[in-house]
């Protein structure tokens, strides 16, 4: 990967979640060796199954599939992403190149669909791309069961009572809200909120938490703010 490649694509602000869903352990070692480069997290899932439950429990801000792959292909993947996330970014990286294939994939909801082999560059300028294109379709009010964010106005709301929240506290609740159903670990949320990656003996995102839910959930019946014992936090209405 050369130097100004690198350098001229690190994203700048919140490290950004890519999943590599690829069974070719050397297509997976060279994705995940040049992303990594670029600035973004990047795991890699080696078969269909281990693929679709990463995608689908965790958060990701986008997912890179390849179509043949074993135990679950990529268009039953893709289906029950659909399902699920339906905002999930996702793009085809396959050597089924047949036009058939392509509109295939497009049509059960594909972003994109770029065709093996493939040059890096252009690889990651079509990544960059539908990552500014989440960004921008992103609404600035945000509704889970009667809570309401609003992003721009910095303000937040549960059964119309005005929320007494820090800005930090905001980030936080906002950074929940935006992915609900989603198991979201310590880490993941001290890089997203804080921007830094805390040692993993630090309590700072529990206390963080143990405070929001004061504010956001003990006044009222339905809690929003869940523990999931010895992985993180997850936003749901029970």
């Amino acid at each position: 990967m050369s130097t100004d490649l690198k350098s001229t694509n690190k994203l700048s602000v919140n490290t950004m979640r890519i999943l590599i869903v690829e069974d070719e352990n050397k297509t997976s070692a060279y994705l995940l060796k040049g992303l990594t480069e670029c600035g973004f997290s990047a795991e890699v899932a080696n078969d269909g199954e281990e693929g679709l439950f990463q995608a689908t429990q965790y958060h990701y801000d986008l997912i890179i599939l390849d179509v043949m792959l074993p135990k679950l292909d990529g268009w039953s993947i893709i289906k029950k992403i659909r399902s699920i996330k339906p905002d999930m970014r996702v793009l085809f990286l396959t050597a089924k190149d047949d036009v058939e294939d392509k509109v295939k994939g497009l049509e059960l909801g594909a972003d994109d669909y770029l065709i093996k082999p493939f040059a890096f560059s252009e690889l990651l300028a079509r990544i960059r791309s539908l990552l500014r294109r989440s960004t921008v379709q992103q609404s600035n009010i945000i509704t889970r069961a009667d809570l309401t964010i609003d992003l721009l106005k910095h303000k937040a709301t549960r059964q119309s009572t005005r929320l007494d929240l820090s800005p930090k506290e905001f980030a936080l609740l906002s950074f929940l809200a935006k992915h609900p159903g989603e198991v979201l670990s310590r880490t993941l949320i001290a890089e997203r909120v804080w921007d830094i990656n805390f040692n993993s003996d630090t309590n700072v995102v529990d206390v963080a938490i143990r405070r929001l839910r004061q504010k956001v959930d003990d006044p009222f019946e339905v809690k929003l703010i869940h523990t999931i014992r010895g992985v993180g936090y997850v936003f749901e209405e029970h």
